[in-house]
């Protein structure tokens, strides 16, 4: 592993980190979190010390945000979260901030399922996610209902997939 490699990762490691504990924690990822690890990223990238080039972080930035915002529009995920994933584009330039949301989906997935089951509402949560699937309405206000027990946090989901791309270097 070059030296720009290990400090990528290690910037990567330690944000995320923060992160996920974080938003365990209090349910929110802080703005200064989000924007310090964008802009070590592109600044990195701009000084030729990062893994990737200043376009590309730019572009990995971009991909990160362009791919947590819709989950964010209707209401499946956090503003924090969106801005986590952007930020970590920025450290991991375009192709890898596709495998790292690739990633950070299947560990959502499974964490959905793990916190269902501790929930004691597998069976419900497998229920209403197929006839969210089928376009019912009592699903979606189901999943939108702020007293139903089917939220998360999303950040160690989100370290998962891009802590292990970075690992990959």
């Amino acid at each position: 592993m070059q030296n720009s490699d290990a400090l990528v990762t290690a910037v990567v490691a330690i944000g995320m980190g923060a992160a996920a504990v974080i938003d365990l924690r209090t349910r929110r990822i802080p703005n200064i979190l989000t924007a310090t690890m964008a802009a070590v990223g592109i600044g990195l990238a701009a000084a030729g010390v990062g893994r990737v080039g200043l376009g590309a972080s730019l572009l990995g930035c971009l991909l990160g945000l362009a791919f947590m915002m819709p989950g964010h529009i209707f209401g499946r995920t956090g503003g924090g979260d969106v801005k986590l994933l952007a930020a970590a584009g920025a450290l991991l330039g375009p192709t890898d901030t596709i495998y790292a949301f690739l990633y950070t989906a299947i560990a959502g997935g499974v964490m959905a399922l793990v916190v269902a089951v501790a929930r004691r509402r597998l069976t419900q949560t497998l229920v209403s996610t197929s006839a969210l699937v089928s376009g019912s309405e009592q699903a979606r206000a189901e999943v939108e209902s702020a007293t139903s027990d089917n939220r998360f946090a999303y950040a160690p989901a989100i370290a998962i997939g891009v802590v292990l791309v970075a690992l990959t270097w």
